[in-house]
């Protein structure tokens, strides 16, 4: 009987409830951000893609929940920009490639950097640690320890290693991304 209910309740809050999310995206230039937003409003991704100049943005729709993706460039000459991007939204979304260990230092600084920003104090963090399938991918606990992400405070920061191949993995981020975000 109870799971006849949730079914009946989970219906109607898809028909009453619809719910806007703002994301942004960033990370390192070739993390993976333009491959996740494939796989999120695609279910896949393309392997011929090309380098993200300024940004792009794309709305996607999960159920009852849109979702407005800002995929920001991870060159050096665009990472000043990504605090502009990142006031106001939902979550912001910190892609690293796992397999690529000479880019981690640099990839925790950037990120440390930007989370000092008075304007994006409270926001939370969803860092993705891509690229798993890869056999010189770090373990989630390493790039934890690398990308100091224990020492972040004042906001809540949840932690998933990812391949942008796997929707399964995608959809869990997803759901993380629907309770965890602030609403727009």
């Amino acid at each position: 009987m109870m799971g006849l209910w949730d079914s009946i309740l989970k219906w109607l809050r898809s028909i009453f409830l619809k719910q806007e999310m703002e994301l942004s995206l960033v990370g390192l230039q070739n993390a993976g951000k333009t491959s996740l937003v494939n796989s999120i409003a695609a279910g896949g991704d393309s392997e011929d893609l090309i380098p993200t100049v300024g940004f792009n943005m794309r709305k996607v729709t999960k159920g009852n929940v849109t979702i407005k993706l800002w995929d920001l460039g991870g060159q050096r000459r665009f990472r000043t920009m990504w605090e502009r991007y990142c006031r106001g939204v939902s979550a912001i979304v910190y892609v690293v490639d796992a397999a690529d260990r000479d880019s981690i230092p640099i990839a925790r600084s950037e990120l440390h950097e930007l989370l000092i920003k008075p304007s994006l104090t409270g926001i939370p963090l969803l860092v993705l640690g891509n690229k798993i399938d890869k056999s010189e991918a770090l373990s989630k606990q390493a790039l934890v320890d690398q990308l100091g992400l224990e020492s972040l405070q004042e906001r809540e920061v949840c932690f998933y290693m990812i391949s942008c191949k796997d929707s399964v993995n995608i959809d869990v981020v997803i759901d993380w991304l629907i309770k965890h975000s602030k609403t727009v």
